[in-house]
C-alpha cells in the first residue's frame, strides 16, 4: 500500500485508532520474520513433518520436530510467503482442513513421546473457500482444540503476526500465550468485523480499535500472558534481536512448565491440565449489568460461562486423550 493510500486510510482518525491501525499494517508487513524464520534460528536439527494420513499436505502450516537445546520439541506453525508466488503456494498462510489434521496428527505424536509443543500463529483466518467446508474444516478445528485442551505436554504458543479467527485459536490453545509487541489477535479481520458493523470495510481501522485486537489489551485482558517488545519500525528492522529474545522466553516458559511435572509426573500433568483448562475458562466470563460485584451477595443464579457461580470445572484428567467418534 503506498504512503497516499495509507494517509487517505487514517486521515481524520484520532490518535488511538491511527496508533491501532499502525499496528495492525506491521502485524501484516511483508518483510516480518514467519514461522520458518522462527524455526531456522532458535532452533536447530529440525525435520519437517508431512500430511495429515487423509487427504494430503497443507503448506499453509508447517511442522516438524526439531531440538530446543537439550530438548526435543515439536514445532509448528502457520506459513507465510515471502513474495506474491510464495504466498500463492501457501495459500497466505490460510491452512484447509488437512492442515489442521496434520497438526493434530503431530501433536499427537509428541504426546506420545513426552515432548513440548511450541506453535507459531500467523494467519488471517482459516480457508475460507467450499471446498474446505466439504473437507470438514469445522471438525477439523474442533478437534485441535479438544486436543490441545487435553494435551498431556506443554504448550506454548506464539503469536507472531495475525491471529485471524479460529484459524488461529486451532493452534494457540496453550499453557502460555506470548505476543509481539506488535502482532494481532481477534475473533476476526478488522475489515470483517468493519463489514458486518457497518456494511463497509472502510471502517476496518476503527473497528480494530473497538476490538481492542492488540498485545498491550489482550495482555490486560489475560487473554495472553506475556508481551515481546519489538524494535521501532517493527520485528523486521531487527530480526537477529527478535529472535534472541523469542528464544530466550520460549526457554523460560519451557522451564517453567516442565518444572511443574518433574518431580511428581502424573498429579504434575493433572495441574498443569487443570491451569490450562482454567486459563481458558476465565476468558468467557462476563458481568451482567446492575449486578454486584465479585464476592458481594447476589439474589439469584448468576451465569458465567455458561455455569452457574459455584459450579466446579470439570476435571480435565479425566477426559479421555482423543475425541470421541
Amino acid at each position: 500500500m503506498s504512503n497516499e493510500k495509507k494517509d487517505a486510510k487514517t486521515k481524520g482518525l484520532d490518535p488511538r485508532t491511527q496508533e491501532t491501525w499502525k499496528r495492525v499494517q506491521l502485524a501484516r508487513h511483508p518483510e516480518r520474520p514467519h514461522t520458518l524464520d522462527y524455526i531456522r534460528q532458535i532452533f536447530t536439527e529440525f525435520v519437517e513433518l508431512h500430511g495429515d494420513r487423509t487427504f494430503g499436505d497443507d503448506p499453509a502450516i508447517i511442522g516438524g520436530l526439531a531440538r530446543l537445546d537439550q530438548r526435543t520439541v515439536l514445532v509448528l506453525g502457520h506459513q507465510k510467503g515471502a513474495n506474491t508466488k510464495e504466498n500463492v503456494a501457501r495459500n497466505f498462510g490460510m491452512a484447509n482442513p488437512e492442515g489442521y489434521r496434520k497438526a493434530l496428527r503431530l501433536m499427537r505424536h509428541a504426546e506420545k513421546f513426552g515432548f513440548p509443543v511450541i506453535t507459531f500463529i500467523d494467519t488471517p483466518g482459516a480457508s475460507p473457500g467450499m471446498q474446505s467446508e466439504e473437507r470438514g474444516m469445522a471438525q477439523a478445528i474442533a478437534d485441535d482444540l479438544w486436543a490441545m485442551l487435553t494435551l498431556r505436554v506443554p504448550i506454548v504458543a506464539v503469536v507472531i503476526g495475525e491471529g485471524g479467527s479460529g484459524g488461529a485459536l486451532a493452534i494457540g490453545l496453550a499453557d502460555r500465550i506470548l505476543m509481539l509487541e506488535n502482532a494481532i489477535y481477534s475473533v476476526a479481520s478488522p475489515e470483517s468485523a468493519a463489514a458486518i458493523l457497518w456494511h463497509t470495510a472502510a471502517q476496518a481501522a476503527q473497528a480494530a480499535t473497538a476490538m481492542r485486537i492488540g498485545a498491550t489489551d489482550l495482555l490486560e485482558f489475560g487473554i495472553v500472558d506475556r508481551l515481546i517488545t519489538e524494535p521501532e519500525g517493527g520485528a523486521q528492522t531487527d530480526v537477529p534481536t527478535v529472535m534472541s529474545q523469542v528464544g530466550a522466553i520460549l526457554r523460560e516458559e519451557l522451564e517453567t512448565l516442565e518444572g511443574l511435572i518433574s518431580k511428581r509426573k502424573e498429579s504434575g500433568l493433572r495441574k498443569l491440565l487443570a491451569a490450562r483448562q482454567a486459563k481458558y475458562m476465565r476468558i468467557g466470563v462476563y458481568s451482567e449489568a446492575g449486578t454486584p460485584a465479585p464476592g458481594a451477595k447476589r439474589k439469584g443464579s448468576h451465569t458465567q460461562n455458561g455455569r452457574e457461580n459455584g459450579t466446579p470445572l470439570p476435571d480435565p484428567a479425566a477426559a479421555p486423550a482423543t475425541p470421541s467418534p
